[in-house]
């Protein structure tokens, strides 16, 4: 992800951008370049999100798959990890276009605010304030070492912004990822056989659904081409796609590492309303 970032920034910045020059333009120029990319992928961060979808699926018709028995807190905190999710790639792309600082110099020297202005040409002509948003095109009338000067912080700016960013995403991510394991009501290594688990059953998942659709495609067609009657084949009900479709929590109250494995192991007729596990308390783990 961060060499796809990197290299879009670089595409973004030598293919498409050019900075028009002028207080008119500039700002809405750069901010468009800088935070259009990164709503983009911030939608496409959610769109990606296999949570979000079996989560909000349904929720239309049945509204208390968000908050199940009121459990409102549940909810948010479900939402707040897919949208943590969701922004990897965003903050990725500030950081990135930031350090580089193309696109901030030509949204920062578009600014016609006294404070921005007073801050760029303190101590300088007059000239500096008329000029300043032809700083990024090199075509100002300015000496060529105040247009170096300018451009250098411009670029400074810009990079202690990026950097602070990664800063505050990395300490953030940190504390997030200690909070959520000093709450775990499991050991390290059964959450790494947890983990691992998932990744398998995802895996035969993903080969059992193309294996059976593959059969009951053949069958349908085979009975439609020979006009002769389908054979019998099982197949799990509406009532076991929702069940087995639910948000699941896993915590040491039950020996159970998926919703799949306790739909299987306790039956259709295990799940009671009041025990389909969408959203859990705040101690539990959330399945990834």
């Amino acid at each position: 992800m961060a060499l796809l970032t990197v290299g879009g920034e670089r595409i973004f910045s030598m293919v498409s951008f050019q900075c028009p020059c002028n207080y008119e333009q500039n700002l809405a120029y750069g901010l468009t370049f800088l935070l259009g990319p990164a709503a983009v992928l911030l939608v496409l961060g959610f769109l990606a999100n296999m949570k979000l979808w079996r989560l909000y699926t349904g929720c239309c018709l049945k509204p208390r798959k968000l908050c199940p028995r009121g459990n409102c807190f549940g909810c948010f905190r479900v939402l707040l990890g897919i949208f943590s999710d969701a922004c990897v790639a965003p903050v990725m792309w500030l950081s990135v276009a930031l350090l580089n600082g193309t696109f901030y110099e030509c949204a920062i020297s578009g600014m016609n605010d006294k404070l921005v202005v007073d801050l760029f040409c303190k101590n300088k002509t007059l000239a500096c304030q008329k000029e300043l948003a032809r700083v990024p095109c090199s075509r100002s009338k300015l000496p060529s070492d105040e247009q170096v000067e300018l451009l250098l912080m411009f670029r400074a700016q810009s990079q202690i912004l990026g950097w602070s960013i990664i800063i505050i995403a990395a300490f953030v991510s940190l504390v997030g990822t200690c909070y959520k394991n000093c709450r775990s009501e499991v050991s390290y290594l059964q959450l790494t056989f947890w983990r691992r688990y998932l990744d398998k059953e995802r895996q035969h998942f993903d080969e059992f659904t193309a294996e059976y659709a593959n059969k009951l495609a053949k069958r349908n067609l085979q009975s439609f081409f020979e006009r002769k009657k389908p054979d019998a084949m099982a197949l799990p009900d509406h009532t076991a796609w929702e069940e087995i479709s639910a948000y699941y929590n896993f915590s040491k109250k039950e020996e159970c590492y998926s919703i799949l494995q306790r739909y299987v192991e306790k039956g259709d007729k295990g799940l009671t309303p009041e025990m389909r596990p969408v959203l859990g308390m705040a101690n539990e783990i959330e399945v990834i």
